[in-house]
């Protein structure tokens, strides 16, 4: 069995942040693909759920592992990339599609001045997505930014047809330059936290400190 076998438990088990052996993560995975016909529709009908129905939010991220976890987002009904990210690929295994999470950290040319100096950067570290095996291939799905957000700020919404990695943009609807792709951090089989939370302390200034919810790094624009 290789690394990339889909067939490792790995790929398919429940895990702490996973959690599809949560009822209502189970739930959701059922009544979202239902009626969608073969992994791919269903993988398809599970990434614009998860995309539209909760929204954006980085300014609110619970420093615990409900934060980052598939069955928090169904809580709070919102969420950032990476618990977002948990919840498509959480779905997707409880649907019996082998399912992981990558990570990579990302420019972004339209954080606005004032961001930027508060983080001292415009690189925002550990940016999680979903990888789904559809077809005999993996393929990158990232259903961070709902489509409501994305229409109000002027940004192309990430479409996924189960076939074609779904990654950010490198420029907006205006033409601007958005999204580079600088560093990758590697893909895992649950949500790697204390690695995620080390990263952002040396990266980010403004979480030297114990963080709270103002300190999440927000990596969709100006004032998102």
């Amino acid at each position: 069995m290789t690394q990339d076998d889909p067939r490792q438990d790995r790929w398919l088990r429940p895990t702490l942040y996973l959690d599809y052996d949560n009822p209502a993560v189970r739930g959701f995975a059922e009544d979202r693909s239902a009626g969608a016909v073969g992994d791919k529709a269903k993988a398809i009908a599970l990434y614009y759920a998860v995309r539209d129905e909760f929204r954006y939010d980085p300014y609110r991220v619970e420093y615990a592992p409900s934060g980052f976890s598939a069955s928090g987002v169904l809580e709070r009904g919102y969420g950032f990339c990476l618990p977002k990210a948990s919840l498509l690929a959480a779905s997707a295994r409880a649907l019996g599609i082998p399912a992981r999470l990558g990570y990579g950290d990302v420019r972004n040319h339209l954080t606005s001045e004032r961001l930027r100096q508060s983080m001292g950067t415009d690189i925002f570290v550990f940016h999680g997505y979903a990888q789904l095996f559809l077809d005999g291939r993996w393929v990158k799905a990232t259903p961070a930014f709902n489509r409501e957000m994305c229409d109000r700020f002027g940004v192309k919404p990430l479409e996924f047809d189960g076939e074609t990695d779904s990654l950010f943009h490198e420029f907006d609807q205006g033409g601007r330059r958005h999204m580079e792709y600088v560093r990758d951090r590697g893909l895992y089989d649950d949500v790697p936290f204390d690695e995620i939370i080390a990263a952002w302390r040396e990266t980010f200034p403004s979480m030297q400190a114990a963080p709270d919810a103002s300190d999440a790094p927000d990596e969709f624009g100006p004032d998102a």
